[in-house]
Parts: structure tokens; C-alpha cells; sequence
């Protein structure tokens, strides 16, 4: 065991034997006032928010009053890893550890943006059997033992569905199974842009729009906190990056910073009324994330009023004082900066206030007293593991895409012969998958924070096999795996050719090949030369593609053969191939291929497989546990896909990845000469923003569709058709509203999304940076029955959370509306050919 290892286990013996000690509270058993049966029975009969929240203030301050110095320090950080008092099978470092005098229960807290994930609670054996030193200790965080629940779809399909019911019913599997596992605050919804498609974490996010981001994140905050629990915002703020991630120092402009990465925030704080924020490891515009004042007080609690305590990211602080007085509440997992030794010194050097280490306790306990978490027991009851799966399976379907349709979909009734086509080195094909899934693991073993360890899983060939004998369909399944040099294969199991499987393939009645872009926390999806991540050995555009993998995609990718070395699958040469293979089915390739894609977010294009010579594509995004049977109700019709993209996918060689300098990623040496920074030099110009307008000079769109765009943001077809006329604008109240009548032409129900943009005047260009040609500002999902035909209005409300007028002005600091002409669009994406003017107005 090294040294470090000794200290840190050591540290974990003399906090646990400290909180034993601190039971002895100043008052006597019964002097407990925040816990008088009579101001429970207020706060819980309280007629509004704010005044529920008022009395859960003063119960804090109560609380408060009546504690030690030494019960507040050691109430200010996460514990070392240790056995839950009250749940003596669970060892988790994801607490802080109650006081019973003072009936402080033991605060727990999981990860979760795909689903409960590590949840402090790893089983004691597999703790006590794991190595000595940094390994036991790492188990606490990370160890596959972590209790058990559904693995739901990636956050990514959660904004793909455009359904705030959607993200409604995620948040609502969450709550229920953290009631279920005693837990009390959700670190999740991740809100952080898809400003680079190979960010590594871009599937716990809601992707490149900041209003649809929003808007998600505000429906799962609503729906888990209704239940009495604390969702926790993250990753507060500009944390779009993996790379270095725990020193970048990145430099985004202030505008920016306040039109795009700061509104789903400011919509979470304000709509959401979110309990919590999450502080990142990087820095922003000079200070670190979790010491920025004039982020932590000026924007969040100044501008926005926010009430609720800004906990650390896992090991993010690096400092005493500056983080605390920044802002800062609450240090986890462990006390490290906030240790009470360095507390106290703090204090005695009068560099910390003890009024500050008041309000940050102040802060979470208010939250925590108005979720009632002092008011019940801490208990652990059965999940319904059952319930669960089918929530998720109605998420994953609500969220699937359907991108082109050459005739492949849904699969033919009388298809006799089905291949199940993928990768023998990928996942896609052959197990479910989850964000960071590795080939002949169980899901939740990635290591990852957000690793989530289902009760059981579906796979792909699982799913259709179940669902065809469901179905009553007879015929042949064969699954295909095809080696990364396109020579060698296996036909269920048996070694052959791929000019062998090739032939299997042509005879085929159809044919599904699944791929992806697979990747993890820890990474992006990116080559380096060397495992610093200082320096990538190409584009880092070719991580966007199909091609790209890594055997870890938690860490670094490099060229080092002896390192988590980066590797090229050859699957778009392998589509190519059985695209140009002459059928002997009847049908051609392309009007019997299915390609199913799973990515982390979009993905690059090949021009061969876009249009009428390329494959049917059905995005699923990372499903979660019920993959197999997702993707088998989609492919054989069972259920429709309605989603649309929340991400744009480029052309292959024609996309943002492949214009972008080092200086905005993977960045360039800071000036210290040690940490890289990065600038957002690109400003307004991220996503489908980027592309409108032309600004890498290739894109000018060509009758109304872009030559850089494989598929738009926005974009989704589905198994029925529909028209949209009639658009209109109207006054409403001190607003606007737009409409546009849809009808179901098809003969199969489906679900239509309307969306509504905004261009802004042209004097709105001269309050900062140029303005893209349009944003996002409303948008509604409708099902209609087939031949149904329905009115959707989306109302413009000037002074709504995301600022759909507003734009940010560095001179006076604040928002202003820009004089002049507003044009409403309407339509069904972000592509000019498929919208239509619904009115102007002027301001």
C-alpha cells in the first residue's frame, strides 16, 4: 500500500471514530424545536412553494443555532468511505454521515443522469474483498456491486423525444427508485452543450440547443423533486470538454456564456426552482468554476435569485477559503479542502467568516427540511424492477429518430430471413448499451459516475428474437460479426469470409447492421499523441466518426500501441460493401438495409450512405438496459419513431470538428505552461447556429437545404406522413403566438413536432457578436391518429427564463430587446425547406 493510500485509509478510521463523538449534542434529547410535530404539520400544510420553503428556513436556522462548531465542520463535507449508520449493508463514500441528537439523518446522494447510478451503497464483500490501498478505496465510487436499478436511456434520447413528458417520466423512475434505495439528492440533470460532438459525456446531456436543454432539464428537475428529493444542476458552467478536464482553463465570451451555456441554468433556477447546482472542474474566464464569484454569487444568486447550496463537483475544489467565500456550500466526497483542521485555521487567520459557514449549512438544510428528508426514515424498500423496464422501453421509443427511409422500415411482414449485422470488436450489435458499455462486461462496469447496474438487460438479438415470436412471425435470425479489416467473419458463431457473409447478406430478406459512436466520462471521443491529452495526432473530427473506438472510452485514446490505443472498426467501409453487393432477395441492398445507430450524440456522415443510395437509418441514441427490446417494437413497427434530433449531423469532412484550431480544442499551453486553455472563439456559432451561418464559408444553403448537413437539428421522419399549413402569428397578451395546422396523411398513428424560430433584427448584431440566422424557441410534440388533423399554437413569451427576444449586452450588462423587425418560423426542423414564415413583428 503507498503512502498516500495509508493516509487517505487512516483519515477514513479517525472521521468515522470523530462522528461517532459528535452525538454528544449541546442541547438535551428533547430540545429539538426544528422537529416539533407542530412546524412539520405547518410546513407540510403550506399553500405555496416560497412559503413552504419559508418555514423550511426556519427550521435550518434553528438547527443551526443549536450545533457545536465541530458538528458544522464536519456537516460541511461528504464523509470518507464508510458504512451508512442506518443501512449497515451499504458502504458508500457518497454521504454525509447524521447527527441523532440533533436528528440530522445521514444525507445520500447518487449520481444520475442515465439512471440511479452510483449510489452509495457497494456491497460490504465486494469492499472488503477488493485490494488494499487506492483500489478499496476507489471500489466506494465505482465498484459494480452499487445496488441495483434501471439503466434508462441516455439523456441524449430524453432530449431527442422534444416531450417534456418524456423527461416527466424519466425523472419520475428516478424519484421512485431513490425512495426505493433511501437516497435524497439526484446529481443530474446534466445541462452542458453539444458544442463538441465528441464531448465524452455528451449522452448524459440534452444536446446543442440551450432552449430544448432547458426545457428537459426544468420537466426532470419538477418531476423528482415533487417527490420530495433535491436535483442538483450540473455541471456549473462551460464544462464541454473531457480533455483535461480537471485543469482546462477556458475563456468564453460573455455573451455567450449568457445566451447559450448559462440559459439552461438560468431556466432550471427559475422554472425548475432546482434545490441544487453543481460546481465543474474547469476554469472560466480566469477562476476556477467552483471559487467564481461572479458566477456562484453575482449570476446565480444575485441575477437569478437563486435559494438553494452549490455543492462540488467529486474532487473539484482546490481550495479553503476563496471556494467558500465564492459561494461554494458543500464539499464532496470527502473532507479535503474543507477538512475541519483547514477550516479552523481559516478561521483563525479570519479569512472565513463563521456567519459563512452558517449560510452555506443554511442553504442545504433548507433544501433538505422543505423535501422533508428530516421528516421520514431512512429505510430501504424492494424496486419494481418490472415498472421500471417498461418506462424505460416508453422513453427509448419516444426518443428514437428515424432518419432516412429507403423502404427497409419496418421490417417486411413476410421477411423470412433477418440478419443482425455489427462489429465482432464493438458493442452495438451484441449487447445493450449504456454510455461507456466495454465488449463482455455487464453494463455498469465502464467506470464511469454515471454507470447505472440494471437488474437485467435485453440484448439486440434477444429483442427481435422476442418480439417476433410475440409478433407470431416465423423465419431465421442470424447474427453477422465482422472483423475490423472487412476479411474475416462469423456467421452465429462460425468462422467465415466476409465475402462469404456477404453472400448470406445479399440473400437476405433483410438486413439491420447496428453501429455507433460509444464513449464514457473521463474521455472524448478524440486520438492523442500521448495519454496528456495536450496534443491530438489528427482532426478531431475523427472521433465524430463511425469508425472511431477505443477499448476504454473512459480514458484518453492515444497512438501509443501499448496505451488505451484508438482503433478504426472500418464499419462505413463495411455499410459500403454490403450496400454495393448485388441483392439475389428481390429487393436492392439499400431498399432492405436498416442501419441503427446508437451514439453518444451525432454522428458524422458518409456521403455514401446518405439519400436514396444509402441505408433506412433509425437513431436510438444509448438505450439503457432495455436495448434489444427498444429497438426490435421500432424495427418491426410495433412502435413508431417520432423523435428528432437534438444535435445536427454533418457531412463527414464538411462539419464544425473539422474547421476548429487547437486553441478551441483540445486547447494550447496556459500561460503558467503547465494546464492547457481553451477559447470558445466560435461565440454564438455552436450546433445547427454554426451551420446556418456559413461560417466555415462551405455551407451556404442550396434550395433550402445545406450542403455540410447530412441530417438537421430538428430533423425526424416516421412510419406515417404528415403536412403542416395554415401558418400563422398572433398577439397574445404582452406576446405572440404561432400556428400551424398538421395532418396525419398516412395510414399508421404518429407523432409530429412543431418547432418555432427566431430571427432577430439586424441591429441585434451590433449590440456583440453576430447573431446566427435563428434560434430555437419553442417547439410541441402531437400525436395524431391517421387521418386526424390538429391546430398546435406555440406561445413567444418575451419574458420568458430563455430570453427569446433578448440578447446580451457586455456594455450595460444586461439584456436588452433589439429595435427593429422579428421573423417567425415555423415548421418541422431547423432546415429552411421545412419551415415556413409564420408573421413578423417589430420591437
Amino acid at each position: 500500500m503507498g503512502m498516500r493510500a495509508r493516509r487517505f485509509l487512516a483519515r477514513s478510521i479517525l472521521t468515522a471514530t470523530a462522528i461517532a463523538g459528535l452525538s454528544n449534542s449541546p442541547l438535551g434529547a428533547a430540545a429539538l424545536p426544528w422537529m416539533d410535530p407542530a412546524i412539520v404539520a405547518r410546513q407540510q400544510a403550506a399553500a405555496s412553494d416560497t412559503a413552504k420553503e419559508a418555514i423550511a428556513h426556519q427550521r435550518a436556522l434553528q438547527l443551526i443555532a443549536a450545533m457545536s462548531l465541530d458538528q458544522k465542520l464536519q456537516q460541511l463535507t461528504g464523509d470518507m468511505p464508510s458504512v451508512v449508520r442506518e443501512l449497515p449493508n451499504c458502504f458508500g463514500g457518497r454521504h454525509v454521515s447524521g447527527i441523532a441528537d440533533l436528528a440530522i439523518p445521514t444525507f445520500r446522494i447518487t449520481n444520475g443522469p442515465v439512471g440511479v447510478g452510483q449510489n452509495d451503497c457497494v456491497s460490504r464483500a465486494a469492499y472488503e474483498a477488493a485490494p488494499e490501498g487506492m483500489e478499496k478505496l476507489k471500489a466506494a465510487y465505482t465498484d459494480p456491486s452499487s445496488a441495483e436499478a434501471t439503466a434508462l436511456p441516455s439523456g441524449m434520447a430524453v432530449a431527442a423525444s422534444f416531450d417534456p413528458q418524456a423527461a416527466t417520466l424519466f425523472g419520475e423512475v428516478i424519484a421512485a427508485e431513490m425512495h426505493h434505495l433511501a437516497l435524497h439528492v439526484f446529481e443530474a440533470p446534466g445541462m452542458n452543450l453539444a458544442r463538441l460532438p465528441v464531448l465524452g459525456r455528451n449522452f448524459e446531456y440534452f444536446g446543442e440547443d440551450p432552449y430544448l436543454s432547458g426545457t428537459m432539464a426544468v420537466a426532470e428537475t419538477k418531476a423528482v423533486q415533487a417527490s420530495g428529493l433535491i436535483a442538483m444542476a450540473k455541471h456549473f458552467v462551460a464544462n464541454e470538454q473531457e480533455t483535461n478536464r480537471m485543469t482546462i482553463r477556458e475563456t468564453v465570451d460573455e455573451q455567450a456564456l449568457r445566451e447559450l451555456y448559462l440559459i439552461p441554468f438560468e431556466m432550471s433556477v427559475k422554472d425548475g426552482k432546482v434545490a441544487s447546482i453543481m460546481c465543474s472542474y474547469n476554469y472560466v474566464n480566469g477562476l476556477h468554476a467552483c471559487e467564481n464569484t461572479p458566477m456562484l454569487t453575482d449570476v446565480l444568486r444575485g441575477d437569478w435569485g437563486f435559494t438553494g447550496y452549490v455543492q462540488s463537483d467529486f474532487f473539484a475544489m482546490k481550495s479553503t477559503a476563496p471556494t467558500i467565500n465564492a459561494g461554494m456550500d458543500h464539499e464532496m466526497p470527502t473532507p479535503l479542502h474543507w477538512a475541519p483542521a483547514k477550516m479552523r485555521a481559516a478561521l483563525a487567520a479570519k479569512e472565513v467568516d463563521l456567519a459563512r459557514i452558517d449560510s452555506a449549512l443554511e442553504r442545504r438544510y433548507t433544501q433538505m427540511f422543505k423535501a422533508g428528508i428530516f421528516d421520514r426514515p431512512l429505510k430501504q424498500t424492494p424496486i419494481d424492477f418490472a415498472a421500471g423496464g417498461a418506462k424505460a422501453r416508453m422513453i427509448g421509443e419516444r426518443a428514437a429518430v428515424l432518419l432516412q427511409n429507403n423502404g427497409a422500415l419496418p421490417l417486411a411482414h413476410t421477411a423470412r430471413t433477418i440478419l443482425l449485422v455489427g462489429k465482432a470488436s464493438q458493442v452495438y450489435a451484441q449487447q445493450a448499451i449504456a454510455g461507456g458499455s466495454i465488449l463482455g462486461k455487464h453494463m455498469g462496469a465502464g467506470g464511469g459516475s454515471s454507470d447505472v447496474v440494471p437488474h437485467e438487460t435485453v440484448a439486440p438479438l434477444d429483442g427481435l428474437r422476442d418480439a417476433l415470436r410475440a409478433d407470431g412471425r416465423t423465419g431465421q435470425m442470424k447474427m453477422v460479426l465482422v472483423d475490423d479489416a472487412n476479411g474475416a467473419a462469423t456467421i452465429d458463431g462460425q468462422a467465415v469470409t466476409f465475402a462469404a457473409a456477404l453472400k448470406d447478406i445479399a440473400a437476405a430478406d433483410a438486413v439491420v447492421v447496428m453501429a455507433g459512436t460509444n464513449s464514457e466520462e473521463g474521455a472524448d471521443r478524440a486520438t492523442f499523441t500521448d495519454a496528456t491529452g495536450h496534443r491530438l495526432a489528427a482532426s478531431a473530427a475523427a472521433g465524430n466518426s463511425l469508425d472511431w473506438y477505443a477499448g476504454k472510452p473512459s480514458m484518453i485514446a492515444t497512438t501509443d500501441p501499448a496505451g488505451n490505443t484508438a482503433h478504426d472498426s472500418q464499419t462505413v467501409a463495411m455499410l459500403a460493401a454490403i450496400l454495393s453487393t448485388r441483392s439475389t432477395s428481390g429487393r436492392t441492398m439499400a431498399q432492405k438495409t436498416a442501419l441503427v445507430l446508437k451514439d453518444n450524440a451525432s454522428a458524422a456522415m458518409d456521403p455514401r450512405l446518405i439519400g436514396t443510395q444509402g441505408p433506412s437509418i433509425l437513431e436510438v441514441w444509448f438505450p439503457g438496459q432495455e436495448d434489444g427490446a427498444i429497438v426490435a417494437d421500432l424495427l418491426l413497427g410495433r412502435a413508431n419513431p417520432g423523435g428528432k434530433l437534438p444535435v445536427t449531423f454533418p457531412v463527414a469532412g464538411r462539419g464544425f470538428l473539422d474547421t476548429i484550431t487547437a486553441e478551441q480544442f483540445p486547447g494550447v499551453p496556459a500561460s503558467d505552461g503547465k494546464t492547457q486553455s481553451v477559447t470558445y472563439s466560435e461565440k454564438l456559432a455552436i450546433g445547427y447556429r454554426w451551420y446556418d451561418g456559413n461560417a466555415g464559408g462551405r455551407c451556404a444553403p442550396v434550395k433550402g437545404h445545406n450542403p455540410c448537413v447530412a441530417f438537421p437539428f430538428g430533423h425526424g421522419l416516421s412510419y406515417t406522413r404528415f403536412t403542416t399549413s395554415a401558418p400563422k402569428l398572433a398577439t397574445l397578451g404582452g406576446g405572440y403566438s404561432a400556428t400551424v395546422t398538421v395532418k396525419n396523411v398516412g395510414a399508421t398513428a404518429g407523432s409530429e413536432v412543431v418547432q418555432t424560430y427566431l430571427t432577430l433584427p439586424a441591429s441585434a448584431d451590433q449590440l456583440g457578436a453576430k447573431q446566427p440566422p435563428k434560434r430555437l424557441i419553442g417547439f410541441a410534440r402531437v400525436d395524431l391518429a391517421p387521418g386526424e388533423t390538429r391546430s398546435v399554437t406555440i406561445p413567444i413569451d418575451p419574458a420568458a427564463s430563455n430570453h427569446p427576444l433578448g440578447v446580451w449586452s457586455k456594455a450595460d450588462k444586461t439584456w436588452v430587446t433589439p429595435k427593429g423587425r422579428y421573423t417567425v418560423l415555423i415548421g418541422t426542423s431547423s432546415a429552411p425547406a421545412d419551415l415556413a414564415e409564420a408573421g413578423t413583428f417589430s420591437r
